[in-house]
């Protein structure tokens, strides 16, 4: 018993450490270490929910570790600039590992570390399929700010169209003779370059965000 222990112990720190070694070699938050204490915490969870419990209420403290875990993962989470939010992979991935820990502390081998085997898949492979699909079509907000005139939102869009991005104005501002006008724009990496480029010659652009 005492020996098995030990193995669930091991096991639980080496598939968290291999996941752990991914997030470590991308400068995540949760990296190495933390996901070793993950896995391995929620294993030790689980080995004395079944110690503690009742044999009818064997998971009364396993069932927790699911909720727990949200605090922890909602600690990586934060909101950066352009209304973008950072750090949901990563709390996704502890709530993975955590469930790796759960399933070994309950004996079941097989069944994570084929779940560990996947999430390596995930994080580490599919970033490259993702980078191709982003120079395919990207969304980003422009900020343009310039001197008014009543055509002068027109004129930008018509520069997107001829750079085939889709676009929708969500603000337009004017503040004396300035204007401010925000658009979501749609479409491949180098269409938003080349609009870009574009913009960044025109004398009347005072502030491009983007």
């Amino acid at each position: 018993m005492d020996s098995e222990i030990i193995i669930q112990f091991l096991l639980a720190a080496l598939w968290g450490g291999i996941v752990g070694l991914e997030r470590e070699y991308r400068s995540k938050s949760a990296g190495f270490r933390t996901m070793i204490m993950i896995s391995t915490g929620a294993c030790f969870f689980t080995i004395m929910s079944k110690a503690i419990g009742s044999p009818g209420n064997a998971d009364r403290i396993a069932s927790n570790i699911v909720t727990g875990i949200g605090f922890l993962g909602a600690g990586v989470i934060f909101r950066g600039g352009e209304n973008r939010v950072s750090g949901i992979t990563t709390a996704a991935t502890i709530w993975a590992v955590a469930a790796i820990g759960m399933g070994i502390g309950a004996g079941y081998y097989f069944a994570a570390a084929s779940a560990s085997i996947l999430i390596i898949f995930v994080l580490a492979i599919l970033p490259y399929a993702e980078n191709k699909i982003d120079k395919i079509s990207q969304t980003k907000t422009y900020i343009l700010q310039r001197s008014f005139t009543d055509d002068a939102a027109q004129l930008y869009e018509i520069i997107m169209q001829q750079h085939k991005l889709i676009f929708k104005r969500t603000t337009l501002v004017k503040q004396r003779d300035i204007i401010t006008i925000t658009w979501d724009v749609r479409g491949g990496s180098k269409n938003h370059e080349e609009f870009c480029r574009v913009i960044s010659k025109d004398e009347m652009v005072q502030r491009f965000e983007y």
